[in-house]
């Protein structure tokens, strides 16, 4: 485990764990890493990255540089945090996600397994590398499994992204979307609580004994 930078106390680390890898960009030396985290096998943190206290990582984790995380973020195994990103307190990032460079997530967001973002309109012209910019996500917004969220996309504080979206246009706060492309269909705070969508099924013993009502 190198360790270019400060480590606040506290940290726990399994063997296999990168703390300031060196990167191969240009980019001002040094990391910070606040204290309590937690990092499982396989994570690896650049060098050149802000990171806020009681960091969670699963396995097989990348943060890359220039990367600004705040307090209590979790990033599960097999995500990919790339360069020039900003994450938020609380946000939680679930497993085989990709956040492409210049992407932000807002306090208390939460991505599903198998969200990606995109952040190059052109991929392979340099004039879109020059103009990469990722998708901006508002705080406590909850995007579901393999949503996809193409460049510059703003998605609104609070909103629902369903599963399996492609996220082409900015969706608004408290609006629930989805769909290929993604449009809104509703607000979060007409969506009809737990109990009236789903019910025990007597005849399943083990989890999940619930039956949905769609």
């Amino acid at each position: 485990m190198l360790s270019e930078g400060a480590v606040g106390e506290g940290l726990v680390a399994d063997d296999g764990v990168i703390v300031g890898y060196p990167p191969e960009r240009a980019v001002p030396a040094g990391l910070s890493v606040g204290r309590d985290a937690r990092l499982r096998s396989g994570t690896v943190l650049y060098t050149g990255s802000q990171i806020g206290a009681r960091l969670q990582t699963g396995h097989n984790v990348v943060i890359r540089e220039q990367c600004e995380l705040g307090d209590d973020v979790s990033i599960w195994s097999g995500s990919v945090v790339d360069y020039g990103c900003r994450i938020g307190d609380g946000a939680k990032i679930h497993t085989n996600c990709y956040v492409a460079q210049f992407s932000e997530i807002g306090a208390g967001a939460f991505l599903a397994p198998g969200v990606t973002f995109a952040n190059d309109l052109y991929p392979g012209r340099a004039d879109s590398a020059d103009a990469m910019t990722g998708p901006w996500i508002g705080a406590g917004a909850q995007i579901g499994v393999n949503v996809t969220i193409l460049p510059y996309v703003r998605i609104g504080a609070g909103a629902i992204i369903g599963a399996g979206a492609v996220v082409t246009r900015d969706v608004p706060a408290g609006v629930v979307a989805y769909g290929n492309p993604a449009v809104a269909r509703g607000a979060v705070a007409g969506l009809p609580a737990i109990a009236q969508r789903i019910e025990v099924d007597a005849g399943v013993e083990s989890r999940p004994r619930w039956r949905s009502h769609g």
